[in-house]
């Protein structure tokens, strides 16, 4: 916004420079000579003028495009230090989880050990039980159940 009025403005003292310099031709007490000489002059220190403000111009541009990139640049950095973090975060993430399954199938490796090994006990507690009273089926078995058959 700052820049649209430094253009208008620039384009109004064009426009005051012109016009004064077509009155000062008009109204100028002085000879042809000297006035041919006085408008070169103003026209090389408008010329001249002209180039020191598009100087300062290009001088700003680049000052800008300048902060632009170190901007950027530091926006680019910051995004790879959260992309760094985040692959950080999801490998702890993978490590723990391959440690809780390693862990969860080490406890059911235990527990159906156990439980292998608490129905073999159960099966030959039954079988010597019904060894040593001589039944053909025990009482309290369960319905279908056969002394000696195996069951998986």
């Amino acid at each position: 916004m700052s820049e649209d009025r430094q253009s208008s403005g620039f384009s109004w003292f064009l426009a005051g420079l012109g016009i004064g310099a077509l009155i000062g031709v008009l109204y100028a007490p002085k000879a042809g000579r000297e006035t041919r000489e006085d408008l070169m002059s103003s026209a090389r220190e408008g010329t001249e003028y002209l180039r020191q403000r598009s100087r300062e111009a290009a001088d700003q541009m680049g000052d800008l495009v300048d902060r632009g990139k170190t901007q950027v640049n530091q926006y680019v950095d910051r995004g790879r230090e959260y992309v760094d973090r985040g692959k950080e975060y999801v490998e702890r993430g993978r490590a723990q989880w391959d440690e809780f399954v390693n862990q969860g199938r080490q406890f059911v490796n235990e527990q159906t050990g156990k439980v292998s090994a608490a129905v073999e006990a159960g099966r030959q507690a039954y079988q010597s039980t019904a060894q040593g009273t001589g039944e053909a089926a025990h009482p309290a078995t369960p319905e279908g159940f056969a002394p000696g058959a195996e069951t998986v």
